[in-house]
């Protein structure tokens, strides 16, 4: 073996270097499935949600490039490259997420999720670029799937907190007007425990390849500001190969159609299906905790379906199996809006799920073929623009749609999700995979 070549690595090392993303997506379940519910109950208007979920998109447009830079120029003899941002991120996200739920004003809470998802975005990116490092092409599917399963798993669980402390524990379910419950409360405390520790696994059970060795480029002498790291994060979106640019534009349409599914699944529940808009009901919060559930069933069936990737890849390449995911996530998404049996809810998050699966993975196995190794953490990076644009684009333009365009019936946004995924999956068609000839598809 060269000293360029990255060596085949045991399921168990890629089961190391994958864990801490359980971490991570405890922090984005919770934040997924409760923030809104928790800007209603501090007194927001459905239509004025959107704009307070500003805060996510903006800190990934903000932080994920510059972290990807500077970690590409980092080394440090016993943390590595990328793991000092593992952890950093992680403690970070902890403080928020235990501060979150005891927010008494919404410019409160929407100060901590300003700091939850920057600090969720310190610890994410790095592990992008973790793949890319550590394993080869024939492995990336594999590593990226694995990723996938650990964030369904974390989901899964993350997702059902309020209902778990609410019908397994007794814990108080409803508060007084402005008060979050304390069944909230509860599972965002857990979230920091097990977000800290899981992302700590990773750090201490995994090490990085030195630079110059197993295909590392040498360490660059170029050390950016974080200033400097944004402007050449921006002039790297003119610089992005070819692959990149074409899944760029399916990213676009599919995380519009993501935000549409995080930020409305509670109030369309609730509104359509138990007839409620009062947050101190005992029927909304049952609808809010029923969404929690419909997300940790999405989040399961990804966690499952995570495994079929790399063979199903293998048969039909990585972009029809990518294609596949997207028009399953969109059947699910438009059966929501026609759902009037909460039950039945459970058969549409299982498009979502293999969705999500093939969102967590796919476009990252195709991009990771196409990117330099010296800049995979920086290009890592600039690909996450295109996922948070459509966010910022949707914080902006949802609010005025369901108001002027649906009449504030909320269950249509689910409906513009949808189409949303549909144009993502036709874009798709057009991707080409550089790793095609290399793995013999």
């Amino acid at each position: 073996m060269s000293n360029t070549d990255k060596p085949l690595l045991k399921f168990s090392q890629i089961f190391n270097m994958s864990f801490g993303f359980l971490g991570i997506q405890f922090g984005f379940a919770l934040q997924n499935s409760n923030v809104s519910r928790i800007f209603q109950t501090l007194g927001a208007n459905q239509d004025e949600i959107p704009i307070l979920w500003i805060a996510a998109p903006v800190t990934g447009l903000l932080v994920q490039p510059i972290v990807g830079h500077i970690s590409d120029s980092t080394w440090h003899k016993r943390w590595g490259r990328r793991r000092p941002f593992f952890f950093l991120g992680a403690l970070l996200a902890a403080f928020a997420l235990i501060f979150m739920p005891n927010s008494n004003a919404l410019w409160i809470a929407g100060a901590l999720l300003w700091l939850m998802d920057a600090s969720i975005n310190i610890s994410m990116e790095p592990f992008r670029a973790f793949v890319g490092d550590m394993l080869p092409s024939r492995q990336r599917t594999l590593g990226f799937a694995t990723q996938s399963f650990f964030i369904g798993i974390g989901a899964v669980v993350a997702s059902m907190l309020p209902w778990m402390f609410t019908n397994w524990f007794l814990v108080s379910n409803t508060a007084a007007e402005g008060i979050i419950p304390d069944s909230v409360k509860y599972s965002f405390y857990i979230g920091a425990i097990v977000f800290l520790m899981a992302v700590l696994y990773t750090v201490f059970t995994t090490k990085e390849y030195e630079p110059g060795t197993h295909g590392m480029p040498p360490l660059d002498e170029y050390k950016p500001s974080i200033a400097q790291s944004l402007a050449d994060s921006f002039k790297g979106v003119m610089q992005m190969p070819k692959t990149m640019k074409q899944l760029a534009v399916v990213q676009f349409f599919t995380w519009y159609a993501l935000f549409c599914m995080w930020i409305y699944t509670t109030t369309a529940v609730t509104s359509s299906i138990y007839k409620t808009s009062d947050t101190t009901s005992a029927a909304y919060n049952e609808g809010a905790d029923w969404v929690g559930i419909c997300f940790a069933a999405y989040s399961g069936v990804a966690a499952l379906v995570a495994f079929f990737l790399p063979p199903l890849a293998k048969l039909f390449s990585r972009r029809i199996t990518y294609i596949i995911c997207l028009i399953s996530g969109a059947a699910g998404l438009v059966s929501i809006a026609y759902i009037q049996n909460p039950d039945l809810l459970l058969l549409s998050m299982i498009g979502v799920g293999v969705a999500w699966a093939g969102i967590l993975s796919m476009p990252y196995a195709i991009l990771a073929g196409s990117l330099p190794a010296g800049k995979m953490g920086y290009f890592m990076g600039v690909f996450n623009f295109f996922i948070v644009i459509p966010q910022i684009v949707a914080s902006f333009s949802l609010g005025p749609i369901l108001k002027y365009v649906f009449n504030n019936e909320a269950q249509y946004m689910l409906l513009l999700g949808g189409l949303s995924m549909i144009i993502a999956a036709v874009i798709c068609t057009r991707v080409q995979d550089s790793d095609d000839k290399k793995l013999g598809v």
